[in-house]
């Protein structure tokens, strides 16, 4: 049993060291490698990562495909071991996890990958705080045991023959969700994915406050990857889990559908309605998410996801199964031992 550890970056140079040190730790007992996955980084992200002599580093060739799905394609391209799990590289992976996650892939040949628990370390933007809350709900329902699920966020580790059999790990085309679309294609091919109760990894997510955080989304192309997994799905064999488990898709189509009432009731003069269809959803959300200031950011989201439906619908798509072009940076050398 053999692993790689795939971590993606970009201008991570606050949190690669210990990204990678992490990785080091847990892949010493099987003699497995870590690979960085650098898509371009210009600040000391490759300076801090070639201090690692045990670490392979590969580059995307062309920055301009950069996107969250082609780092963690050119992640997995670059992987030689029969598992591989993908790690960000503004996370810390639990030096125990592996062994665990190994373990269960072992005993349970139906399943192609597995997670674990994620501890969202920045929780000051509400984002994160959000993502915290729903990660806490989950392993409230978990209590110790093993939940089939579809999809992995923030990293799992991966049976490489099953990425194999699909042709590729990650669509290159996508700007985020690309563990949710792998999940949707392996879950469509009959594997199956879990989560244990084990700790995995701690994320350390963006500092920026919210509105910046929409803002930089919006930029980075992030934003349209409702469409694009849209796209993605209706493109292969995995529309129907797409349709049936892709929350943001429903989010979208249910804003726009309230976009149109909203502006038939202003066209026709109702403007007692569209002060009530205003008022309904961030009512409903404040309901949900227990606190004003995460409804309201759940509701601008909502709308900007809605944006990104239609946007993410009319982008180029590449032939996700091409080969990413990508540059050796540095050779791995053989270990001497990792300091924990």
């Amino acid at each position: 049993m053999t692993v790689t550890v795939g971590i993606k970056a970009l201008n991570e140079a606050k949190h690669i060291a210990a990204a990678i040190r992490s990785a080091l730790v847990a892949v010493e007992p099987f003699g497995g490698e870590v690979v960085l996955a650098d898509s371009g980084s210009s600040d000391a992200t490759l300076d801090i990562a070639r201090s690692f002599p045990q670490v392979r580093i590969v580059q995307l060739a062309d920055v301009s495909q950069r996107c969250c799905g082609a780092g963690a394609q050119l992640a997995f391209q670059a992987a030689n071991m029969p598992y591989f799990y993908l790690l960000d590289g503004d996370m810390i992976l639990d030096p125990d996890f592996l062994v665990h996650g190994m373990a269960f892939l072992e005993g349970h040949r139906e399943y192609a990958a597995v997670g674990g628990r994620v501890r969202e370390v920045e929780t000051a933007n509400l984002e994160f705080a959000l993502r915290a809350q729903q990660i806490a709900r989950a392993d409230a329902r978990r209590e110790g045991q093993r939940v089939d699920v579809d999809r992995l966020d923030c990293g799992g580790l991966y049976r490489a023959s099953a990425i194999h059999g699909l042709g590729y790990f990650a669509d290159r085309n996508l700007h985020a969700f690309e563990e949710f679309e792998l999940g949707a294609r392996l879950v469509a091919a009959n594997w199956k994915l879990a989560r244990i109760d084990v700790p995995a990894v701690d994320h350390f997510g963006h500092d920026l406050d919210n509105m910046a955080l929409l803002v930089r989304r919006m930029r980075s192309g992030y934003t349209g990857a409702t469409g694009e997994v849209m796209r993605a799905g209706l493109a292969g064999d995995h529309w129907a889990v797409v349709a049936r488990r892709f929350a943001h898709l429903r989010h979208g189509l249910i804003v726009i559908i309230w976009w149109g009432l909203l502006l038939a009731t202003l066209l026709t003069g109702h403007m007692a309605g569209a002060g009530v269809l205003l008022l309904v959803p961030l009512a409903f959300l404040w309901w949900r998410r227990k606190r004003l200031s995460l409804a309201v950011y759940s509701y601008l989201n909502w709308n900007v996801t809605a944006i990104g439906l239609l946007q993410g619908l009319l982008r180029k798509r590449t032939p996700p199964d091409r080969p990413l072009a990508m540059t050796m940076l540095k050779e791995a050398r053989a270990p001497e031992g990792i300091e924990a």
